[in-house]
């Protein structure tokens, strides 16, 4: 989405384990803060960050347009398992359904395996008698007087929020919600989720996982959205308060409130679609987006403008970022994978006497230890101060003056005499295990989703990737790398490129040779309407674009591929025509159809999204003589181990078209840049970093 110059102020809002960020455009102009994060109140920090631009702008509270919010605290509820006391109600017979999963090994041989525990204990998970078929039809009557039962020993438990999750309730979801009527009648403090309504597909560990998941975050993200929205009004603001969603679209907080499950990767999926918009404009078609902030990594693969896109996410992957090792959840999620590798991530000797970092993060309280607020262990950023990465002077645009010796004195206690080395070399111990950390989950991500990386330009944003895009890049054999303009709050820049948009998948089995559809339309319609009905309420009145996905299988296989098709009223001979689609889709994926099977029509996606504004591609620009340099600093050298003499110049002073050699640094208010000796750092038409490896060149 493009800027238009006559367009009201909007502001975007990411909150982030270290630093909180907020941008607010006002047509092409654009104003941004970086605040620290408030753990205890986290609306405190965005107060601040907003009453910042807001300053800064001139604007006042009551002419902003829109106020669009990314979060990671539905996340880091679930990694560090903060949530509230959750139970679960499921039929009789499947009350071990979450803890026995799949029964699939993530690790084959490893007979010590260990996978993750479950949210809800077996001490608060309850079983009723009833069933339907796969049908949907009633084989056993919900026993009402059992549901009934349960509010006595739900009470006892203190329990918070019940997740009620039935056998093929997303074909008939009647039996769940009767259960939910008369359990919340005797429990009218504690929130509910049906699995029917978080994620009514087919496969009951996934769906029951979601929705435990859905109640263990519900509460904690309802009050948090709650004061958010009360606090925004109490400073004059009254335009509408959106969510950034997991899938990449915004909707309204009611939405957020109830659904705080699609919010899980927020904060992190605003930047793909920074990263989206930026290949855009650059006409990059294969890009690797990598962002790095206070505390995590994420990193997600982008191929013609459009990140990687799945109906399933598993959250909190504990072993070595293998699939399998975490929770899954059955949402709209735009696909990536994300570590515990930040600024703020914290380094120690392990068992082993090896270097290791995070997942555990200084935050923002106490923060690492050159903020000199109390941090006494090692993290990234005293290791990048000590390299000469970041000058403590200049650091958060002066804000905050960082203090290299307490960085070099931490380096020294905890890590370099441990290993006999001199502080310096122990940073760079620290920062190539954080940079190979990095590259370990690029390669398993990319193997994953089968894409190849060398091939691709990076796009390095958040506070803390431009400082370590050139290494991670030279480690995946990248030859280019991007770093546009505000990358350090590049989040919440995506947050006001996204459209409001919404997401609806409803499981709807049928044959193709026995295609019905007049139950295909029946289904679609509705699921358009739900759709419609979000959209509307986040920007109504505006055009909308719909799309519409199949997920088919050959018979008897046991997973779908995704199918575009049509938006249309679909025709009984149309079944051949689904097919045909459904052919051309495998044989992409697989190299090869099987003819003489029938194909299976699993599920059904629809996504309506509001129209957005197309991309302007940027331009070519002159050449143009590089500033001079300000300042020269030492920089240690992690592809040598060397000491480099590079220079330093200021972002705002380097004209599109200028031109400087590696090894340099490229400093801004918010992060820095550094040019390994291996390359070059060039401006294009757009302001935009573009380093280049020496020799090489960059390839789209």
């Amino acid at each position: 989405m493009t800027q238009q110059g006559g367009s009201p102020p909007r502001i975007g809002v990411d909150i982030g384990g270290t630093f909180t960020d907020v941008v607010l455009e006002k047509g092409t102009a654009r104003y941004t803060a970086k605040v620290l994060t408030t753990p205890r109140a986290p609306e405190q920090g965005v107060g601040q960050g907003i009453q910042g631009v807001l300053a800064d702008s001139g604007v006042a509270p009551g002419e902003v347009a829109l106020i669009i919010h990314g979060t990671t605290l539905a996340t880091n509820a679930l990694i560090e398992r903060k949530g509230v006391a959750t139970a679960l109600v499921t039929t009789q017979g499947f009350r071990d359904s979450i803890e026995m999963g799949s029964e699939s090994r993530f690790e084959q041989y490893d007979i010590n395996m260990e996978k993750p525990l479950p949210l809800v204990p077996r001490r608060r998970r309850f079983a009723v008698a009833e069933r339907l078929n796969a049908a949907g039809e009633v084989i056993l009557a919900l026993d009402e007087a059992a549901v009934a039962a349960l509010i006595a020993p739900l009470k006892a438990l203190e329990v918070e929020s019940v997740a009620i999750g039935f056998l093929h309730s997303y074909v008939n979801p009647a039996h769940e919600q009767r259960a939910y009527e008369i359990l919340s009648a005797g429990l009218p403090d504690v929130t509910f989720t049906l699995s029917s309504e978080v994620a009514p597909e087919m496969r009951e560990y996934e769906r029951f996982s979601t929705a435990c998941a859905n109640a263990y975050v519900q509460p904690i993200m309802a009050q948090y959205l709650r004061r958010l929205e009360a606090g925004l009004k109490d400073q004059g603001f009254t335009c509408p308060l959106f969510v950034m969603l997991s899938g990449g679209g915004v909707a309204d907080i009611e939405t957020g409130i109830r659904f705080p499950i699609r919010l899980v990767e927020s904060g992190p999926v605003g930047g793909a679609i920074f990263s989206s918009h930026a290949a855009a404009e650059c006409g990059l078609s294969q890009v690797l987006s990598f962002d790095m902030g206070g505390t995590t990594a994420k990193i997600c693969v982008i191929n013609d403008s459009k990140p990687h896109t799945e109906r399933s996410f598993e959250v909190a992957r504990a072993h070595r970022f293998l699939k399998g090792s975490g929770l899954p959840l059955r949402i709209p999620v735009i696909q990536m994978v994300e570590i515990g590798a930040g600024g703020g991530s914290l380094a120690h000797i392990d068992a082993l006497g090896r270097i290791a970092v995070g997942p555990e993060s200084a935050g923002a309280e106490p923060g690492p230890a050159c903020y000199g607020r109390g941090g006494e262990a090692p993290a990234v950023t005293d290791a990048d101060v000590a390299l000469g990465r970041i000058d403590p002077n200049a650091f958060a645009g002066g804000r905050l003056t960082l203090d290299g010796g307490l960085a070099a004195a931490a380096l020294d206690r905890d890590v370099g005499q441990a290993l006999s080395l001199d502080p310096h070399m122990a940073a760079l111990g620290i920062s190539e295990m954080v940079d190979e950390n990095m590259a370990s989950a690029a390669r398993v991500h990319a193997i994953e989703i089968g894409a190849s990386l060398a091939e691709r330009t990076m796009i390095a944003f958040g506070g803390a990737a431009p400082l370590h895009a050139a290494r991670l890049a030279e480690k995946l054999e990248i030859d280019r790398v991007l770093i546009p303009t505000s990358a350090a709050v590049g989040s919440a820049v995506g947050f006001l490129r996204a459209p409001v948009g919404y997401q609806v998948v409803r499981s709807a089995y049928q044959k193709i040779s026995q295609f019905d559809a007049a139950a295909a339309n029946e289904i679609l319609s509705s699921m358009r309407a739900e759709a419609l009905a979000v959209v509307a309420r986040g920007a109504p009145g505006a055009e909308t674009q719909e799309q519409r996905i199949a997920y088919m299988r050959y018979l008897g296989q046991g997973h779908e591929v995704a199918v575009d098709l049509p938006s249309r009223d679909w025709l009984a001979a149309d079944g051949g025509f689904i097919r045909d689609a459904f052919e051309a889709a495998y044989e992409k994926t697989f190299g090869r159809i099987i003819s003489h099977l029938d194909v299976e029509l699993v599920s059904w996606a629809v996504e309506i999204n509001a129209a957005t504004v197309d991309v302007t591609s940027a331009g070519t620009v002159g050449e143009a003589p590089a500033p001079a340099p300000y300042a020269e600093r030492q920089l240690l050298d992690a592809g040598s181990g060397e000491t480099v003499s590079a220079k330093a110049y200021r972002r705002e002073e380097m004209p599109p078209g200028s031109r400087i050699e590696g090894p340099a640094i490229i400093v801004e208010d918010d992060t820095s840049t550094v040019v390994s000796p291996s390359f070059d750092a060039s401006i294009n038409a757009l302001g935009y970093i573009v380093l280049e490896r020496k020799g090489r060149g960059g390839r789209s």
